[in-house]
């Protein structure tokens, strides 16, 4: 086998996290017909194809899923050794923000791989629920902000995160009728799943508790006041995940996404953290394994 050359894990990086050849080339300033012929150029070395045609983007093979972690690594690696060379070193100030649920489960590995490449950034950190960060990423309060979308053009999508029931163990709170529930703020995409699964169900309840923090939802069913709507990212292992066992249905999951403020164009540091959110948490679209004829 030949030796992979950083060219073609670029792109095929690239490819993987743009979901198209266009929107690959774009991202790494290169024409169409190169990337296509650098991924030609890694498929032949490596013996395997490694990217599909899914139906709305690429999909990756078994063996493309395999080369996927090493081609990041490597490119990891490459940034760093020319960030630790380079005398224009990236400097700024980035206005993060993101949701509880998410800081420590998201936000920390996408930082322990920025920071060692991006020491001059400093980073300006807001929890918030995701329907106060979007408002003020639109005013350009915010310059980035990792969000539950509310609508499927906002931001970059990233992956999607499962709702699930949380109770507390010691309260059979899910027996009751009607079923009291603790909710978000009413624009919560957490607060209109949940809602709409138990309309869905025809299951009478009541809304008995009102928080726009995690902190105040977990307090609710630790209590044994009402069951509530988490992230599973968010749910304590102290607490019990209900479902259709508990005559709870399933419910929709969070569109997670990175949106920018178009007022932080042209911010070099905004931009590298951007970039290092994508890298880091978008999931790729598994496929089956496919060879070319």
């Amino acid at each position: 086998m030949r030796d992979l050359q950083i060219d073609w894990l670029k792109c095929f990086v690239a490819a993987v996290d743009a979901g198209s050849l266009s929107s690959a080339a774009a991202d790494i300033h290169r024409s169409q017909s190169a990337v296509s012929m650098q991924l030609k150029k890694l498929e032949a070395t490596v013996g395997h194809a490694l990217l599909v045609r899914g139906a709305r983007r690429f999909e990756l093979t078994h063996e493309g899923q395999t080369l996927l972690g090493y081609a990041r690594r490597m490119l990891d690696l490459q940034a760093e050794a020319q960030a630790a060379l380079q005398e224009d070193e990236v400097t700024g100030l980035v206005r993060l923000g993101v949701p509880d649920d998410y800081a420590s489960r998201y936000l920390t590995p996408v930082l322990k791989r920025f920071a060692p490449r991006h020491g001059g950034v400093e980073i300006q950190l807001d929890c918030e629920q995701s329907t106060s960060l979007i408002p003020r990423v639109a005013r350009g309060e915010l310059d980035l902000a990792l969000v539950s979308r509310d609508n499927a053009r906002r931001g970059t999508l990233l992956f999607h995160e499962p709702m699930v029931w949380a109770g507390s163990p010691q309260f059979d709170v899910w027996r009751r009728h009607p079923l009291p529930v603790a909710v978000y703020e009413p624009a919560s995409p957490g607060r209109r799943s949940a809602l709409n699964s138990l309309a869905l169900q025809g299951r009478p309840y009541r809304i008995v508790y009102n928080s726009s923090s995690l902190a105040g939802q977990i307090a609710a069913v630790e209590s044994g006041l009402a069951v509530a709507v988490l992230t599973q990212c968010s749910l304590p292992p102290h607490l019990q995940r209900l479902g259709a066992e508990h005559g709870l249905g399933p419910l929709a999951p969070m569109e997670v996404a990175v949106y920018r403020s178009p007022a932080s164009k042209g911010n070099s540091a905004v931009d590298s953290l951007q970039r290092m959110l994508v890298q880091t948490l978008r999931q790729p679209v598994p496929g089956p394994v496919k060879t070319r004829a």
